[in-house]
């Protein structure tokens, strides 16, 4: 029978240790490291390629994404070493000031192999004698030390971490045979969501080639001019108070995602939307029944198209260039009706539906085991982390 102790972090086994982020740090100089002053790295130091810029948009605030590495701002060498600020595999990085519970760690499979964090970031590179990379990110990103990183919040108007907040944060040390079989068994969930997310991204992507080739690039001449009204309708969503967007399991969808659960639906899918006030272009299909908001149009007719063909035809259209706003991006559904169309043949568009359908379904067949992988790792997590449940268990 496994004995447990208490600590600050909770219970744990008694043979475990437990330090603080300070005390696991590399030995060498800047381990822990807050980015450089704003105006040091400000954007008239931003060049077309160079040294990429860590910033929070990089980060995450789910477990399990570990580091997007695209969409960087680069500066020249000569900038990044007079910065010093480098953070290279293995490090952890931390969103300082805004959205704080970003976390991230810089894998090896990564694009670059070096960085340099923004005015916004702090970062630590550990002592990998004393404790895995990995580990440890799992440890800081997991939901209990991300809201313990909420509560240190020392800003007033915008949350705030500092070097302070970040040595003084503790984490469990197990053995080093336990701390690998925890990293291994997180991981393999990891991988194997991660597969799953990129087998659906492969699948749509063959659907959108198939769309391009039948009714872009080998559009028939027989095929008529009309208008997209001809195609489909499209209909504003409707209003949902934010107080109701956090329970049920019919997907809510706003201009830029699913933006909530609700206990009712509004439209039976398969279904189509995009933004029409906020973000524009975007476009979103769901296999699901679902509530459209008030900020996006749904298809509420469809005519010649099919579901999925108004989805791919959609996502051909630039739709930003319609902005009938101001202040605020606006788009016009009857903009969108009257623009000028190739229709295809009925008889195009239900062959098309019938094969892409069978990616679809395999999506929808890997969105469902990513959920469940995600809720059975998020689950063990903690219970791993405090020792309640042990790998060879």
């Amino acid at each position: 029978m496994r004995e447990f102790k208490e600590t600050p972090i909770g219970s744990i086994p008694s043979d475990w240790d437990i330090k603080t982020l300070d005390e696991i740090k590399s030995p060498e100089k800047k381990s822990i490291i807050s980015g450089p002053f704003g105006s040091n790295i400000s954007a008239k130091y931003f060049v077309s390629f160079g040294v990429p810029v860590i910033r929070g948009n990089n980060l995450s605030l789910e477990l399990g994404v570990r580091f997007k590495d695209n969409g960087f701002v680069f500066i020249t060498e000569e900038k990044a070493n007079e910065l010093g600020t480098w953070a290279i595999e293995e490090d952890i990085i931390f969103t300082a000031v805004g959205t704080i519970g970003q976390i991230g760690i810089i894998e090896r499979n990564t694009k670059y192999k070096k960085y340099i964090i923004s005015n916004k970031q702090l970062r630590i590179r550990v002592n990998k004698s004393l404790i895995e990379p990995l580990f440890a990110y799992y440890w800081i990103a997991s939901p209990q030390m991300v809201e313990t990183i909420e509560q240190r919040n020392t800003g007033s108007s915008v949350p705030l971490i500092n070097l302070s907040v970040l040595k003084s944060l503790l984490i469990p040390i197990p053995s080093k045979s336990e701390r690998e079989q925890i990293t291994e068994l997180l991981s393999s969930l990891d991988d194997k969501i991660d597969l799953l997310h990129r087998q659906n991204k492969t699948l749509e992507q063959l659907a959108e080639t198939l769309f391009r080739q039948w009714f872009v690039e080998e559009a028939e001449e027989s095929w008529e001019v009309g208008k997209v009204e001809d195609l489909f309708l499209l209909q504003r969503g409707f209003d949902l108070p934010a107080q109701d967007r956090t329970k049920g399991i019919y997907p809510i969808i706003a201009s830029n995602g699913i933006n909530g659960y609700h206990d009712e639906f509004k439209i039976k899918g398969p279904g189509v939307t995009t933004g029409r006030s906020g973000v524009l272009g975007k476009v979103i299909y769901t296999q699901e029944d679902f509530w459209p908001l008030n900020t996006t149009l749904f298809i509420k007719e469809y005519k010649i198209a099919t579901p999925l063909f108004a989805y791919f035809f959609l996502k051909t259209l630039d739709l930003e260039t319609l902005n009938g706003g101001s202040a605020v991006p606006t788009l016009n559904r009857n903009h969108v009706h009257e623009m000028a169309t190739i229709i295809p043949s009925h008889r195009a568009v239900i062959e098309f539906e019938e094969i892409v359908a069978v990616n679809f379904q395999k999506i929808k067949s890997n969105t469902q085991q990513i959920c469940t992988l995600t809720q059975l790792r998020d689950t063990l997590l903690p219970k791993l982390m405090s020792g309640e449940v042990r790998v060879n268990n």
